[in-house]
């Protein structure tokens, strides 16, 4: 046998190894993850909801969603275990104090267009009518155009 032909054979294997163990790789994270949650810890589940760990059992999580409200999971439906800091920032909208020195930014446009200079009656808005109608003129040679051409009636069709 050649090395040509054994060649391909040999890069498919390979290939095969790899992905096998990357995916390895990540249920091991995943199930390292799941194992070191803590009470008190805050989780998203793999259908999106997020939760405080309650207890944690072998193969259960209790978790607590809101006031009153607990939910028994099995592990492996844990997706991810968030930082304080995180899950504070999804579930409660605190954010934490990263931008102290830096700017306000304002929630609406209103302080864009806002100026210190009083305003003038130069630069308001001008009381001058717009006319937006034909020209006297185009008028006229508008009419010429009509009486040239036969008006069509509902019954008059040139289509066949």
């Amino acid at each position: 046998m050649n090395i040509v032909t054994l060649l391909p054979f040999i890069v498919l294997i390979g290939a095969m190894f790899l992905m096998t163990r990357s995916a390895k790789r990540k249920q091991q994270q995943a199930a390292q993850m799941r194992n070191d949650m803590q009470p008190g810890s805050g989780v998203r589940t793999i259908g999106g909801m997020y939760a405080t760990v309650k207890e944690v059992n072998d193969d259960t999580v209790l978790l607590d969603a809101g006031p009153g409200v607990e939910l028994l999971f099995a592990k492996n439906a844990i997706g991810a275990v968030l930082t304080d800091d995180e899950y504070n920032r999804i579930v409660h909208g605190i954010e934490h104090d990263l931008k102290a020195d830096g700017a306000v930014v304002p929630d609406d446009a209103s302080s864009l267009t806002e100026t210190d200079e009083p305003a003038t009656a130069s630069s308001g808005p001008s009381d001058d009518k717009v006319d937006l109608g034909k020209k006297d003129a185009d008028a006229a040679s508008d009419a010429k155009a009509d009486e040239a051409e036969p008006k069509k009636t509902d019954g008059d069709s040139d289509a066949k």
